[in-house]
Parts: C-alpha cells; structure tokens; sequence
C-alpha cells in the first residue's frame, strides 16, 4: 500500500467510516422499530410456550429464528434484547444472534448469487448456513452452562429478563370481609388506543436505537481506522505465500472490515485466489464478530460472557474450516472457484 500524506489519510478514514455507519443505519433503524413491536405487543413469556423443555431443541430452534425474524447483525442485536427480557432463554437467545445474520432467506439468497458463477453457489450456501447453524448452537449452549452458574450477573441490567413479581404473604390474622351485592363489580382490562401502542413503540425504538447507535460509531470508527493498515490485497498475497495461514486472515479481515451480512458474500467472492475454507471462515465469523458488534454487546452482556462467545465462535470457525480445508485436499479438491481438482 502507497504512502499516504495526512490528507488522504484522513480523508480514506471518513470515507470507510461513513460507508460503514450508513451501510449499517437502516439495519439500526429496522431492528429498534421491530424490537418495539415485540416490546408492545409480544406477551411476556409468549415464545417460551412453544419451545420445547430440553435446552438441546430449544437452542436448534433459536438458530433458526432468522428465518421468522430476518434481521442483519447490525439490527438483531437489539431485537434480540427484547426477546431477552421477554422470557426467551439466554441461550436461545445467543444462538439467534449469532446464526439469524446468515440463516434468514436475503443472505442465503445473496450467498447464493455471490458465488454461481464460480459454480460452487450451493455449495457454498450449504457450507455457509451449515457451519454458522453449529457454531451458534454450540455457543448457545456453552453460554447456558455459564448461565447456570453466574446466572443474570452476565447481563447488564437493561437485557436482563423481566422478573415475575413476587407473591406478597397473606397473613391470615384477620379474615378479608366477603364481598356484599353492593360492591362493584371489577374494571374489565382496558384496550390501549392505537396512538398510545405507537407511542410506546416510538419511546421504545427510540431509547434502543440511541443506546445502540453510540457503540455502532464507536466500532465504525476503529474498523475504519484499521482498514487503513489492513488491504484485502494484503490478505490474498498472504493467502498465496503462505496457505495455510489463509483461514486465520480471512477471519481477522472479517472482523475488521465489518461488512453487512447481507452483502460480505460479494466481497468474499472477489477474492477468486482464495480456498474455499478461507472465504468460508470470512462468512461465518463476519457477521458473528466484528469491531462494531464487539462494542455492541457491551449493551447487552457483561465482559465474561464477552469473552465466552468470543471464543467458542473463532475457536469454532477456526476448527471447523480448517476441518473442510482438509476434506478438500483429501479429496484431490481446489478449493478454487472455477473448477475442481
């Protein structure tokens, strides 16, 4: 990469801030107005009823809400909150956090479309939601395990779930008189009116989308400052120099560039040099782990639990793909995009 003067330094660094804040912002905006939808109109503990009792399932299920509430990465987050302090269980939770960004119809689509030409389009989508469904399921459940243990002290006070008040103790020293035919009758549950339903949605959407939006900026301005150090082309020359260490700079390139979900498999397929395993890492751990959604999960989880899905997912991504790197070589596979063996 050229030497750059101060000016265009500065000048690259609000050009790759602002492409990944307003990327971003709509997802932002999308994820707060649904996220107060569910807030005003999702009973508490709704979802809870259809899942099953074993963590197992109901963690299989959480991986696969994408599909009923399609969301980017950028904007699950705060729907996930919601359906956190709804009552759905923390692991399922997670499981939908990590695998809705890539197993919801828009992404497999555009996987699909990225990657057709280079004639491994469903290859890659099978390899893709495959890989991203396992590694939030297995994340979800490592996180309940941890649950167990330290319980809500891994979530900040504002994702934690709602709890059912506690039943105040009747004293039985002096009886309730019975009711007479004089009493009236008690008030039926009043409707809320519909402008006061969407206040309450705006009032929630607002206050998440503030809460969410600061952290958004913060990421965007390190991955921004980073992309001035790090060049895909950087990348693909490591790639041909150094195979073996593809996979590894495909997920940091990942994590750097914070790419949207639904369009990292366009980026990922320019890069026509690189093994299948490797783009196949930069899919998964993108939209899992990113500098943005780093900052972001402060909003949601405590450092602990920070920590804990930071590495289950790339300690995953990294097992797994260098596990389909070798079912490529042993079956005398390119990896490439054009053609096999």
């Amino acid at each position: 990469m050229p030497q750059l003067t101060p000016e265009e330094a500065v000048s690259l660094f609000l050009i790759k801030f602002l492409a990944i804040l307003w990327e971003a912002m709509p997802f932002i905006v999308l994820g707060a107005i649904l996220a107060g939808i569910l807030e005003e109109f999702l009973p508490q503990q709704a979802i809870t009823k259809f899942l099953p009792k074993q963590m197992l399932p109901a963690v299989m299920i959480g991986a696969l809400l994408g599909l009923i509430f399609p969301m980017c990465e950028c904007g699950i987050l705060v729907v996930m909150r919601r359906l956190l302090r709804k009552g759905l269980p923390l692991a399922c939770c997670i499981a939908y956090m990590l695998a809705g960004p890539i197993i919801n119809v828009v992404v497999i689509f555009s996987t699909w479309i990225a990657f057709r030409d280079h004639n491994i389009g469903w290859e890659m989508v099978g390899l893709r939601v495959g890989l991203a469904f396992v590694v939030a399921c297995v994340t979800g459940l490592v996180v309940q395990s941890q649950y167990r243990k330290y319980g809500k002290s891994l979530l900040v006070d504002v994702a934690a779930p709602l709890s059912a008040p506690m039943a105040v103790p009747v004293t039985p020293a002096i009886p309730a008189p019975a009711p007479t035919r004089t009493d009236p009758d008690p008030l039926p549950p009043q409707k809320k009116a519909f402008i006061d339903r969407l206040g309450n949605i705006s009032a929630t959407a607002m206050h998440d989308f503030v809460d969410i939006t600061l952290f958004l900026i913060i990421g965007a301005a390190l991955a921004a400052a980073a992309k001035l150090f790090i060049t895909p082309g950087q990348v693909e020359a490591l790639s041909r120099d150094q195979p073996y260490l593809a996979i590894p700079a495909m997920m940091a390139l990942a994590v750097v560039m914070c790419l949207c979900s639904e369009a990292d498999a366009f980026v990922a397929a320019s890069f026509t040099k690189m093994h299948t395993s490797a783009k196949l890492a930069f899919l998964v751990l993108g939209p899992m782990l990113d500098l943005k959604l780093l900052l972001m999960y402060t909003r949601v989880f405590r450092p602990r639990l920070i920590i804990i899905i930071v590495l289950s997912v790339t300690l995953q991504v990294l097992i797994f793909t260098l596990m389909v790197h070798l079912v490529y070589q042993a079956n005398g596979w390119t990896g490439l995009p054009s053609a096999r063996g």
